[in-house]
């Protein structure tokens, strides 16, 4: 860690001790990786209370923080075809908002060049690809990351900062905490696409299925898998379901559809983010691959039942879900395609997931 940098008059002192009034926290690159920095922006507005945070991220993201009491404004952006270009765009905007301190949760050269370029006093992330230089504090990556699941990778940063400027770490003494919000007017609109889909019957359970992954192959369970659950639900629990995931993953919405007896209602591609984290807020039961979509679920406090394949549920869980796994030999290999016959997803059966999705709509 390197010394403390200077701070501008304006930074405000309490006993010695540097109260922040103005944060840049630079939001992870993917939807579970997202929803998993959570307790650790909690614990940051908790650090410093008066502190007005902005969360920097792509535009997706509005869709799960939107709603939150612990993010005062979102800074929304998409990257340029030119790197160079994006970095100097969204320099400009910090050094226009005057931040005091920088969090950069993803380990990338650029997002670290950004706060650097960005003039904020105070910056923090984890010496990864060779950026240290371009951090006051470039916080080493602790040995047990790959042993301890994501959220404390998070935490651990936030609590190098209360060390920092606090002299404590009380971040890490308490359960993590992830609760998620949604409005009224989010899950009214909610309501309303799912009455324009033809589920009309509120007494019906609403079940959702999320069959895609976006960025792993080898994550997806078979689609003729979720076609069998989905004609079970239906049949002996009479209840709706639907299948959601990005427009990318249609053609396995599709898919499953076509194998069902019973047709699921299909939204993938069809809502944004936004309206698909709505819809998880209402529905009584999620089961996913391990996806983004589960990690909504989970923080939103729905029933979540997650299939894991090549992953480490001990890293990467949805925190507070349920997970479904066949620990064969070769798992988790982390590979994005199966070299053999992806045995750790074809073993699991649809009657074995449908018993469990039972269990987890009986209990309070």
């Amino acid at each position: 860690m390197k010394n403390s940098p200077r701070f501008s008059a304006k930074t405000p002192r309490l006993c010695g001790k540097i109260y922040f009034m103005k944060i840049v926290v630079r939001g992870a690159n993917w939807v579970g990786d997202a929803v998993m920095t959570i307790p650790a922006l909690r614990a940051l507005h908790g650090i410093f209370p008066s502190a007005k945070i902005a969360l920097h991220t792509r535009s997706w993201a509005k869709g799960i923080f939107e709603d939150t009491d612990f993010i005062d404004e979102i800074l929304v952006f998409e990257p340029e075809k030119s790197v160079f270009k994006t970095v100097l765009a969204q320099a400009e905007i910090y050094r226009e908002k005057e931040f005091e301190l920088a969090v950069v949760f993803p380990n990338s050269f650029e997002s670290a060049l950004i706060t650097k370029l960005g003039k904020v006093s105070a910056r923090f992330g984890y010496s990864k690809e060779g950026r240290s230089f371009l951090l006051t504090d470039a916080v080493k990556i602790p040995e047990w990351k790959n042993q301890k699941h994501e959220v404390f990778y998070y935490l651990n940063l936030i609590a190098e900062i209360e060390n920092k400027f606090l002299g404590t770490k009380t971040v890490l003494e308490s359960e993590p905490r992830f609760d998620l919000q949604i409005s009224n007017e989010r899950k009214i609109q909610a309501r309303t696409i799912l009455r324009e889909n033809d589920i009309v019957d509120s007494s019906k359970k609403l079940i959702v299925l999320c069959p895609g992954s976006t960025n792993s192959e080898a994550k997806r369970w078979q689609t003729e898998s979720y076609a069998a659950l989905n004609d079970k639900i239906q049949t002996q629990l009479n209840a709706n379901v639907v299948l959601i995931g990005a427009h990318s993953e249609l053609d396995i919405s599709n898919e499953v559809a076509e194998k069902s007896r019973l047709k699921p209602i299909i939204l993938t591609g069809k809502t944004s983010l936004t309206e698909a984290t709505a819809i998880l807020g209402m529905c009584d039961l999620l089961v996913s691959n391990d996806t983004g979509p589960a990690h909504i679920s989970s923080a939103l406090g729905t029933k979540t039942l997650v299939i894991f394949g090549p992953t480490n549920p001990g890293t990467t869980q949805p925190w507070g879900s349920e997970i479904i796994r066949n620990a064969v030999e070769c798992s988790p290999c982390m590979l994005r395609k199966c070299p053999i016959d992806h045995r750790c997803m074809t073993w699991i059966s649809a009657a074995e997931v449908f018993e469990k999705a039972k269990e987890k709509l009986k209990t309070d």
